[in-house]
């Protein structure tokens, strides 16, 4: 039997998970978290705030989030609005003028500012950039090849306006995170004779991640994260491991760029990256702050 003293159940849980979360506070207070943002989240309202207010926790505990967003079907539904056909190789749109300008036009103008505003109705102060902005990404075209599934020849597949990044500048995201503000960055780039280039989100935030040193690299999906064949989570990966679940058929399809992302980050000096289903709310801060956390992480070894 309690008296009308004793603590409420509830708030005895907030305070033992505030405790939890201590040691995490202090293990990562001034490092930078590269927060990809996409897929479910961006097409619901509730989601949409409830990573807001993720983003500005960690602002407002000492963490420098750095936030890179997609926006595939956005670009996808405003080309279909305006009757510009689509054309996919690996995944990557083939991106003509018209349909580059298109492309920008979403990412950096209606998707990189509503982002912006929903982080500062959660009380932060953000700013939308592009990788044009202050010379802060320089892109160069991709290259892919395709083999043909009968003679076995590779031929070479121009993407049109589709790149990846080639340098960046942290300097600009540095002085962003400095004044106290949180970095929302559109993936698009440009060339060393100004030519702008849509950069895939994924390959963009693990780019910015391994340029700034990030002690994580999220990437944000609508799935629970790498599984095996029995569709049980597999917590904790290694580029080998990944390796051995590419060769044998466990992971395939939109998961094995996202991966190589990854991969590919953590061999850039990323402590870690993390694939994380997105549709849970507050995924992330369940991943950063409990001892269970909540996707796949990926270390170097």
């Amino acid at each position: 039997m309690t008296d009308d003293h004793s603590p409420d159940p509830a708030q005895l849980a907030k305070a033992e998970t505030l405790v939890e979360a201590l040691p995490y506070l202090q293990r990562f207070a001034g490092a930078t978290f590269v927060v990809k943002y996409g897929g479910h989240a961006m097409g619901d309202a509730k989601a949409a705030r409830e990573f807001a207010e993720d983003v500005v926790l960690l602002k407002a505990v000492g963490i420098n989030p750095v936030v890179v967003h997609g926006g595939g079907p956005q670009i996808g539904a405003m080309l279909k609005k305006l009757g510009v056909e689509s054309e996919f190789v690996d995944g990557l749109r083939v991106t003509d003028a018209e349909t580059a300008q298109i492309a920008e036009m979403v990412l950096s103008g209606a998707i990189n500012k509503e982002l912006v505003s929903w982080i500062g109705q959660a009380g932060g102060r953000a700013i939308g950039i592009s990788g044009k902005d202050g010379g802060f990404v320089r892109a160069e075209k991709v290259k892919r090849t395709v083999r043909d599934p009968e003679s076995l020849i590779e031929r070479v597949v121009d993407l049109g306006f589709v790149g990846e990044p080639a340098t960046i500048d942290r300097s600009v995201l540095d002085t962003i995170s400095n004044s106290g503000m949180i970095p929302v960055v559109a993936p698009v780039g440009v060339d060393a004779v100004g030519q702008t280039y849509n950069i895939n989100a994924d390959t963009m935030a693990g780019a910015v991640a391994s340029a700034m040193d990030a002690a994580r690299l999220f990437l944000l999906t609508d799935v629970a994260g790498v599984l095996d064949k029995k569709g049980v989570l597999l917590t904790d990966l290694s580029p080998a491991m990944i390796a051995e679940l590419r060769s044998d058929g466990t992971v395939s399809g939109g998961m094995i760029p996202k991966l190589e992302t990854c991969v590919s980050a953590v061999k850039g000096g990323v402590e870690a990256a993390v694939v994380l289903d997105g549709r849970i709310p507050h995924a992330m801060l369940l991943e950063i702050f409990t001892r269970q956390g909540a996707g796949t992480m990926i270390r170097a070894g």
